[in-house]
């Protein structure tokens, strides 16, 4: 509760590992995502059982699964947040590598489940959704192009990093998946921007993406499909939007009271995409209100620690681990009260789903080791020390 109150204080040198990771560790992220945690189980007690009644399990089937790839997570989460971030950087380098090449593979070893777009691995007794671990993995080695970039006679880090960011992009747009081919498309623009990338270049960036929608909606019925049910003006109610919009509208301020909410017998992805409309139905405003300061204070947090590194390589990789983890979050919510077209996309810690718990706690864990307390002088010393001389 120390660092709470007064700051994190500075690692001593020789410390043993884990009181040195327990004096350096942002303690108030590290807690928000806990309690996310925590709040995941506490739905999907609330959201699984309908479902797991109707394929046959027994009435806490997913949440026992949740539970265990929570704790699988968890568990990798901290062991990442132990790691130096050249450790990070190697590790994420490799798992990006093996994921790019699983993801080519999706073609003809992957299946859609019935959902339309071939995402996943069957493994039998799981799944495996590849882009979900090749999210963090691509930020952590962009961030490292871009910032080899800036050093004197170091290589075209932008130029290739964006060449990576259309390749993954495509590979994601012919699944098909929207969704994470603009989160990661988002990913690489802010570490560019914050790597001083012009605003010219960023709009006309912003600009090609309008287009390939444009492209994209007249030549996809998938996509096509759901950008009409976003812009109709008619809801229809026994749509998976029409459930959910109806449950938050239920819920008011306070819910409708623990286990009395009716949108997950109708909801097929009550425990998934829309878990946030069953919180707003039976715990009300209050309870989204909370996750969302959750999710603030993870963000907030980590950007303002980040302000302070010297390392290049960890800003921009912090920046964009932080960003793109804020952003799914706000996507996700944003879906379920229309203000977004359906994205197919979790709430990352809360929704159920194996490789979206586990690839989420790997991305936090990088992101929590590079916000950790180093032995370093601010970088305002380095910005003050250069306008003086």
């Amino acid at each position: 509760m120390t660092e709470m109150v007064y700051g994190t204080m500075p690692a001593r040198a020789g410390d043993p590992i884990l009181p040195r990771w327990w004096r350096t560790i942002d303690k108030w992220a590290l807690s928000c995502v806990l309690m996310l945690f925590g709040v995941g189980l506490l739905l999907g007690l609330a959201s699984s059982p309908p479902l797991a009644a109707r394929n046959g399990f027994e009435p806490f089937h997913y949440v026992q699964r949740q539970a265990f790839f929570g704790g699988v997570a968890l568990v990798a989460m901290i062991i990442t947040t132990m790691m130096s971030p050249t450790m990070v950087r190697r590790l994420a380098v490799l798992g990006f590598a093996v994921s790019f090449v699983a993801m080519m593979g999706l073609p003809f070893a992957g299946t859609d489940f019935g959902k339309g777009a071939v995402r996943w691995y069957s493994l039998g007794f799981a799944s495996l959704q590849p882009s979900e671990f090749l999210k963090p993995g691509f930020v952590v080695a962009a961030a490292w192009m871009i910032s080899a970039s800036q050093h004197l006679g170091g290589p075209p880090g932008k130029s290739l990093s964006f060449a990576l960011t259309i390749a993954i992009v495509l590979m994601l747009a012919l699944q098909p998946d929207f969704g994470q081919a603009c989160l990661i498309l988002f990913a690489w623009g802010v570490m560019y921007f914050v790597a001083g990338a012009p605003i010219v270049l960023l709009l006309g960036l912003a600009g090609a993406v309008a287009f390939a929608g444009t492209i994209a909606y007249s030549n996809s019925e998938h996509f096509a499909r759901r950008i009409d049910g976003f812009l109709s003006p008619d809801l229809d109610p026994t749509t998976q939007l029409g459930y959910a919009t109806n449950a938050i509208q239920q819920g008011g301020f306070f819910g409708v009271g623990v286990g009395e909410g009716q949108v997950k017998q109708s909801l097929p992805d009550a425990h998934t995409d829309f878990i946030i409309a069953v919180a707003a139905e039976e715990y009300g405003l209050l309870l989204v209100l909370f996750i969302i300061a959750l999710y603030g204070t993870i963000v907030v947090r980590s950007l303002i620690r980040l302000m302070r590194e010297r390392d290049p390589f960890i800003r921009l990789a912090g920046t964009g681990l932080a960003c793109t983890f804020g952003v799914q979050a706000m996507v996700n919510m944003g879906v379920a009260v229309r203000l977004l077209p359906a994205k197919g996309m979790t709430l990352p810690f809360v929704s159920y789903g194996g490789s979206s718990l586990i690839a989420g706690g790997i991305a936090v864990g990088m992101l929590l080791a590079f916000t950790r307390t180093r032995p370093q002088g601010e970088i305002r010393d380095i910005l003050l020390t250069r306008g003086a001389s």
